[in-house]
Parts: structure tokens; C-alpha cells; sequence
């Protein structure tokens, strides 16, 4: 038990999925994958973004993919947030594995296998990675109009 309320055994343990929605399928790796489709969906059945804007829903569907791979006191393990890495953002890591600062996250993930993050940790990583990649660079690149 790590000490947070959802790890005593008396305190009912809050349900990260909805019964509305099907439950979390473990893929190869043995994390759980959920599907996009019921993501968006997972998204939408919060009230504040039915009508939340892009940037709002992506973030929400960062913080589901962190909270289903998250033990009950919403930490993910180093070795579970570079399986994140490398099935939920294989896009932005494509193309990296010469770069230094990127061979030094992995490297930091890789020897520190008993730490644990939380959301923040978990999306500093996300963006750290993010603004390295080529990917990024692409995007940037890409104009929309509205």
C-alpha cells in the first residue's frame, strides 16, 4: 500500500473507467490500451467537454491514458511510462534514439526502475519529448483554417 486514500483497504477504490464504457483491453506489453474511439467517448462524458475545445479534449485524453496505466495512488512506474512512450507517442520517438538528450530520458527511465510519477512528472516528460522530435517540427509547419 502506498499511502494514498485509495490504497487503504477500507476506502472504496474510485473507478477510473465508466461501466458505460467496455473495460480496458491489456495489450502485448501488459498495459492496458484503450481504444481511441472510447477515449473520445470517455472524454465526452464530462460534462465541461462536451463542448470543450481541442487543446481541452487532448489533454483530457492524456490524463485517461496516464490514469489507466496508473497503480490506485495515480503514480506510474518509470518502466510503465517508457512503455507509454513507446505505444501511446511512437510518432514524436521516432527518429530519436541518436539524439542525446533523448538516449538521457530513456537512460534516467531505464535506471531508475523503482520510481514512480505523477501526472506532472508524466507530462513533462511527454512535452520534453515532444519538443524534440521531428514530428513536432512537421506540425508546426502545417497551417489550418477556421
Amino acid at each position: 500500500m502506498c499511502g494514498c486514500r485509495a490504497s487503504v483497504a477500507s476506502t472504496p477504490q474510485p473507478s477510473v473507467g465508466n461501466s458505460q464504457f467496455p473495460p480496458a483491453r491489456a495489450v502485448s506489453d501488459g498495459l492496458p490500451s484503450i481504444p481511441l474511439p472510447t477515449l473520445a467517448r470517455a472524454t465526452l462524458s464530462v460534462p465541461a467537454l462536451r463542448k470543450g475545445s481541442e487543446l481541452e479534449k487532448a489533454f483530457a485524453t492524456a490524463a485517461l491514458v496516464h490514469s489507466n496505466a496508473a497503480d490506485p495512488c495515480s503514480k506510474l512506474g518509470q518502466r510503465t511510462a517508457k512503455r507509454l512512450l513507446q505505444t501511446q507517442f511512437q510518432s514524436f520517438i521516432q527518429g530519436q534514439e541518436n539524439n542525446p538528450k533523448y538516449q538521457e530520458i530513456i537512460s534516467a527511465l531505464d535506471e531508475e526502475l523503482e520510481s514512480k510519477m505523477d501526472f506532472e512528472d508524466f507530462m513533462i516528460l511527454l512535452v520534453s519529448v515532444a519538443l524534440m522530435s521531428d514530428l513536432l517540427r512537421e506540425i508546426r509547419n502545417v497551417k489550418t483554417t477556421k
